[in-house]
């Protein structure tokens, strides 16, 4: 997937900041990547070269077999996600086919996942961002979050917080999501695909 093994890993949650925001279903990659620092056992710290947050570490088993990754949750509203990206990339030396994106995806059901490398944007602000970045060849996760019921438009469904019936099973998939992250850095994009994919 990558020519040098031992570069590390990007790994984007794609949301907006702030309290408001926190719990919208635009905020799920936000909220995978918060999972990721717990099991990392750190904690996310804003970054000196970029208007994100981020944490350092290491996924998988102690040894050869582990990644080394920077968690990274943008701070620059979700339609602003290339700069901070494409600066935090420049700053790590990270090949464009180790970066990973984290997002909300309209065209699956809720709680369903896609991994896929590159592509286009589908409508995704934080994808279109990025792309315009630094192009498209880049990881995607995809969470499910289905379509607005009735005649809600697209940016009101995505601003708003999970159902509490979907809220009973958010936690599940968040986690399943958290693995196939892992999965993707540590084992490639195949093996993630056929484990995870739904």
């Amino acid at each position: 997937m990558t020519t040098d093994a031992n570069a590390p890993w990007l790994i984007v949650g794609l949301g907006n900041p702030g309290p408001g925001y926190a719990a919208n279903r635009h905020n799920v990659g936000f909220m995978v990547a918060d999972l990721l620092a717990e099991r990392i056992g750190g904690s996310f710290k804003r970054a000196q070269k970029a208007q994100a947050q981020v944490l350092e570490g290491r996924i998988g088993p102690p040894g050869p077999g582990s990644r080394r990754v920077i968690l990274a949750k943008p701070m620059s509203y979700m339609n602003l996600s290339g700069g901070p990206v494409t600066a935090l990339r420049d700053f790590y030396k990270v090949p464009i086919a180790n970066i990973v994106a984290i997002h909300d995806e309209l065209d699956i059901d809720y709680g369903m996942l896609r991994l896929k490398l590159g592509g286009g944007d589908n409508g995704h602000n934080g994808l279109k961002s990025m792309t315009k970045a630094m192009g498209p060849d880049y990881h995607r996760v995809r969470f499910g979050i289905g379509r607005p019921p009735g005649r809600m438009q697209v940016a009101d469904f995505v601003l708003k917080d999970f159902s509490s019936a979907e809220r009973k099973e958010l936690g599940y998939f968040v986690d399943r999501a958290a693995d196939a992250v892992e999965c993707l850095a540590i084992d490639g994009l195949e093996r993630a695909q056929s484990t995870y994919n739904s």
